[in-house]
């Protein structure tokens, strides 16, 4: 065979020469793709003409977002057939089987010279102008020898008439051209209908064609019968959203365009980047029109409203210049939901979105002013509702930028001076500086000469300025303050009529300026207009809405008002009613009840109403439900400490009930108040083996969810970052939902019906198993006692010679003396302790021992549990003393001398360490000593060394005894002994912090240990711990009933019996108490005994019997023992 020689030229090709060959044309691509009636195609494809019979088409390619078409399709051609061809692009709005041929875009003829005249390499094909463009392929041309026969049969049809007619009308041709369209795609209805649709909506946009409502029916019908993984699904989709959004933008059809909203919220996902039909969907003529539309729309606070609002969010991906504006529509319906139902979670979520919103627009963006309003407004809304105060100071500071950035001149300057004026306010009712008020008053006249007669604001910034003037009165009783505070107050009501959403604002602002005027002048119109108001202002408002707290709290405010001035009971049992309805609001929130309940506790004692046991239970119940909501141990302090009202509720509440002769009740209360930051935090360490037997599987979630409350509760303590705060705060009352619901399930077992509930007073009674328990109530209504019995009824010891001012005195008197016997030798008679321990024998210890001796019968060296209240915690009760000499010489015994005194921070407490001693394991002792702490941290305790020593000679080796001490003694080194060790014998320095007594310490060589991390252990193996340390049983001044101090942590943490000090300890006389401490508590293991820590009271006692000689009266009080 001869070789193939192949030319190096190009032949010339005539057309007697290739009459019988075939020409393969190759469609690589085309740009500039426009169609004519500006629809958006399916896709665009190429159709090839070489006579009437013979026709071939490309694949339908989706058209790129530039306009432009990539197909790769080649077709072999007969050249034969015809001297010419034609090349046709067209569009099609079908991507699956096409309808006719389409809309044409270009027509090309030429002739095959023409074609082949390009040679071999890709040439462009130019065709005629469509709206100002030339549309383009690119093909390649061969000569091939064989056919691959890719002819289709020529088609027409009515479908491409209407197509031809439609592209004339969008032309401007004549509404002829529509008619004829419709016409024609109505011959063909059940295959045409999206065209028959788009012809119809375009007749309706330029105002031909009236109809929408039928178009839209026949879009919703081509969406039918293209469901999802349709082809032409998400075309579809899009013709729909433009059919109900140019109803929306003629008939203002809020249904339309949250409908629109919805499916492109379907659409977009459907639509990769780079192509055509998402680059005109996402463009400001597609979805962001439909955003803007939803973003007008009037808040909604409906599930489907917020829906609809997390839609418009998600439509807006971060970049998004409309994101900021979807934020803060979503957080203003978030927070409208809050207003209907109270949820604190509505709240937390609409600062987060607003916070979003804010960090989106930085420094010189045109809208962060109005951002930065927004997201201040719900930092004092949530302010007013939990009393956070650094809400308030980063509300106060966000208000205050925002205002720099309205200068005079600034459209929305008057908002802006009234926003920071109402913080102002806020921060005066917290605070009482009156600068603020001066300065809130200052920002609320400028906002006014800003808003004159006729200023949409002038309303509200009348009502402000009114509420300001009236808050000055309050403060300094200027009654011109007043009378123009109500008169502001008449204009604003004047300019909100009936319909106005925020006239009960007016209404009840009004009537409690009315009220605060009757008190001063006794005119009875003045509370007649004040009542009248506030029950227009309750009916104005749903039974739900959190601002009925407020009619409901002026109302009452009324109704006493009258009941003062006029006497008649009516009027009191109406204001009691209020206060009830007020305070059990739930959708206001528990800061406001909480003061509310406080106040009808108040006004309930002072006009001896029957409803006062039912205020202080009430007042329980908010607190309990308040501090709840705070993850951390500290944050619940705070809001406890917050209401400086509600420090006496628990004596005042035992006290009421003592005066009601409900002894059993007054136990209840006195326990129920007292001890609430142990008593919450001790709900996630409740034993559970009885539940476990009953219900495993209830006992495990129940153990799951208490951990990760607890888990959340320490991770949140580190936050320092607000934003993530308030979603560590959300996340963990979602924890606590669910953990309340597995509580709700216990509780219906038959066996489990008051699992964690307040106990009562059979409960409580089991503290009194080994002995009767004391209860000292301290309150400013009576001092008496309360003795618990091992069984029985309580009784009752009144101690008409103490009031509560006397017992403050006699803590200061007590504070004066051991300070001055600290500075005295030790063989120095102690003469003021002395007469104040003879007082507190004959006014507070006697009358009780009185009844221990001759009611109870109690028997000598029986042991006693001692529980103060309020001033009674800071006074040396055990330490009571007659010094008095019998006639016969002998001496009259003291309290320890009759009794073993043990203390109790709360029943509970006692209740909790008894069942913790069911769990024995083998004892192991660990002695911690720091006697050289670092730098700055106190000075050496030079007998720390000695006294370890001592106490590890003391202690049987068959304990396991370790001794960690110098560099090893440190905060980690530390709690983990705490954690591997049931005793502990602790020497270093204490400290009491009474600022924040959660961070009372014990020094370290490196970091102080503190009481929080004391508490955060959970050593339920631990037995008992000597704290030969300053200050580790003192409690804290500003919650006394509280009591918190490092005994007590220890205890809550595990330790069944625990010795603490109420003062500072001499170290140089301490190891003698410690020293005959030890030698009692072990002098039986000689004889095989065991290690039992419930002799540690027994022991002290001997021990500070054993040291009269060696040991100061101040340094042998010092030590106390807390637990069993």
């Amino acid at each position: 065979m001869l070789p193939v020689v192949r030319p190096l030229f190009r032949p010339i090709i005539t057309r007697s020469s290739f009459a019988s060959q075939y020409i393969r044309l190759e469609i690589i691509s085309g740009k500039n793709l426009q169609v004519p009636s500006d629809r958006i195609p399916a896709g665009i494809y190429v159709s090839i003409d070489v006579d009437s019979k013979r026709r071939w088409k490309s694949a339908i390619s989706v058209l790129s977002s530039d306009e432009s078409v990539a197909w790769g399709n080649d077709v072999t051609l007969s050249s034969h057939a015809s001297p010419a061809l034609s090349v046709e692009i067209r569009a099609s709005y079908e991507a699956d089987r096409m309808l006719g041929n389409g809309e044409f875009i270009g027509k090309l003829k030429m002739s095959w010279d023409e074609l082949l005249d390009h040679g071999d390499e890709p040439f462009d094909l130019s065709f005629p102008s469509v709206r100002g463009v030339h549309p383009s392929l690119t093909l390649k041309v061969a000569v091939v020898h064989a056919c691959d026969h890719q002819n289709g049969a020529l088609s027409d049809s009515l479908t491409d008439v209407g197509h031809a007619r439609f592209a004339k009308y969008v032309a401007r041709e004549g509404v002829s051209h529509l008619n004829h369209a419709v016409r024609h795609f109505q011959l063909v209805l059940d295959q045409s209908l999206t065209n028959l649709a788009w012809a119809r909506l375009k007749g309706y946009i330029l105002n031909d064609l009236q109809d929408i409502d039928a178009t839209i029916s026949l879009f919703r019908d081509a969406l039918a019968l293209r469901p999802q993984r349709h082809p032409d699904h998400s075309l579809s989709l899009y013709n729909l959203t433009e059919a109900l959004t140019w109803r929306h933008n003629k008939k203002d059809t809020a249904a339309d365009i949250r409908e629109a909203a919805q499916l492109y919220h379907e659409l977009l996902p459907l639509c990769p980047e780079g192509i055509y039909l998402r680059s005109i969907a996402a463009g400001a003529n597609g979805v962001n029109h439909v955003i803007g539309g939803c973003n007008n729309l009037p808040i909604d606070a409906s599930d489907e409203g917020i829906h609809l609002r997390r839609v418009v969010l998600e439509l807006c991906p971060l970049g998004h210049q409309l994101r900021p504006r979807a934020l803060d529509e979503l957080a203003r319906s978030v927070q409208a939901r809050f207003d209907q139902h109270g949820s604190i979670d509505d709240l937390d979520a609409s600062i987060q979105l607003r916070r979003e919103a804010v960090f989106l627009c930085p420094e010189g963006h045109a809208d962060r002013d109005a951002y930065l309003n927004n997201l201040a407004y719900s930092l004092v809304f949530r302010f007013d509702h939990q009393h956070k105060p650094d809400d308030l100071d980063e509300a106060i500071s966000l208000y205050e930028e925002a205002l720099r950035l309205c200068p005079v001149g600034h459209k929305t300057r008057d908002s802006s001076l009234g926003n920071l004026g109402g913080a102002f306010i806020d921060r005066f009712n917290k605070c009482s500086d009156i600068d603020d008020i001066t300065r809130a008053i200052s920002l609320f006249r400028e906002a006014l000469t800003l808003s004159p007669p006729g200023h949409p604001h002038r309303d509200t910034t009348l009502n402000n300025l009114a509420l300001a003037l009236q808050t000055r009165y309050d403060e300094l009783d200027v009654s011109e303050d007043l009378n123009a505070a109500i008169n502001l107050y008449r204009e604003s009501l004047r300019l909100r009529r009936h319909d106005h959403p925020r006239r009960h604002i007016s209404l009840h602002n009004l009537s409690s300026a009315l009220c605060s005027r009757f008190t001063q002048t006794q005119e009875n119109e003045d509370v007649e207009e004040a009542i009248t108001l506030c029950q227009e202002s309750l009916a104005a408002l749903s039974s739900l809405h959190p601002d009925r707290y407020f009619s409901y709290i002026w109302l009452q405010e009324a109704y006493l008002s009258r009941y003062r001035i006029l006497h008649d009971p009516a009027d009191l049992s109406l204001a009691i009613e209020n206060f009830r309805l007020a305070s059990r609001h739930a959708t206001q929130g528990f800061p406001y009840r909480i003061i509310t309940a406080r106040n009808w506790v108040t006004a309930a004692e002072k006009y001896s109403h029957t409803s006062a046991l039912e205020a202080y239970n009430t007042c329980f119940d908010l607190l309990d439900g308040h501090l709840a909501t705070r993850s951390s141990t500290i944050s619940r302090r705070e809001a406890a400490a917050a209401f400086s009202g509600a420090r006496s509720l628990p004596v005042d509440a035992a006290s009421c009930a003592i005066r009601h002769d409900n002894l059993r009740h007054a136990v209840e209360l006195a326990e129920q108040g007292r001890g609430q930051q142990w008593s919450l935090a001790s709900r996630l360490r409740t034993p559970v083996e009885d539940l476990e037997l009953a219900n495993p599987q209830l006992a495990h979630n129940y153990l799951e969810l208490s951990k990760l409350i607890f888990d959340a509760a320490q991770s949140s303590a580190t936050i320092s970052d607000r934003a993530a705060a308030d979603r560590a705060a959300t996340e963990y009352r979602r924890l606590t939902i669910r953990w309340e619901a597995v509580v709700a399930e216990i509780r219906d077992l038959r066996a489990f019906l008051r699992f964690l509930l307040p106990p009562l007073y059979e409960d409580l009674q089991a503290a009194a198993r080994q002995g009767p328990i004391i209860i000292l109530i301290a309150s400013q209504y009576s001092c008496s006692a309360i003795i618990i019995p091992t069984s029985g009824d309580p009784h009752h010891v009144p101690l008409p010679s103490v009031a509560l001012a006397d017992l403050k005195i006699l803590k200061d008197r007590f504070t004066r003396a051991i300070r001055h016997a600290s500075t005295m030798g030790p063989t120095v008679p102690r003469n003021d302790l002395i007469v104040l321990l003879r007082a507190v024998w004959d006014v507070i210890m006697l009358p009780i021992v009185k009844v221990l001796q001759y009611d109870l019968k109690l028997k000598y060296h029986s042991r006693i549990w001692l529980c103060p209240t309020a001033a009674f915690t800071s006074i040396p009760l055990h330490a009571a003393h007659p010094f008095k000499t019998n006639p016969n010489g002998s001496k009259e015994p003291c309290l320890e001398d009759l009794y073993i005194c043990s203390y109790t921070p709360t029943l509970s407490a006692l209740v909790r360490s008894r069942q913790g001693m069911k769990k024995r394991v083998t004892p192991s002792f660990v002695t911690i000593g720091q006697g050289q702490p670092g730098g700055g941290k106190g000075k050496a305790l030079l007998a720390v060394d000695s006294e370890l020593e001592l106490v590890h000679k003391l202690v049987p080796a068959a304990a396991n005894r370790t001794t960690i001490s110098g560099d090893a003694a440190t905060r980690v080194g530390a709690l983990q002994a705490l954690q591997e060790n049931t005793w502990v014998h602790l020497a270093c320095h204490g400290k009491q912090d009474s600022a924040q007594p959660y961070d009372s310490h014990f020094v370290m060589k490196d970091e102080h240990l503190t009481l929080l991390d004391i508490m955060e252990r959970d050593i339920p193996h631990a037995e008992f711990a000597f704290l030969s340390a300053c200050h580790t049983a003192v409690g804290d001044e500003e919650t006394p009933d509280e009591v918190i101090h490092l005994a007590a942590g220890l205890q809550f943490s595990g330790f069944k019996s625990v010795v603490g000090t109420l003062w500072e300890v001499d170290d140089a006389v301490a190891k003698h108490i410690v020293k005959a401490f030890y030698e009692n508590m072990f002098e039986d293991l000689k004889d095989g005994g065991v290690m039992d820590c419930t002799k540690a009271a027994w022991a002290l006692n001997r021990a500070t019997h054993a040291v009269k000689t060696k040991v100061p009266l101040e340094q042998r009080m010092v030590f106390i023992h807390i637990g069993v």
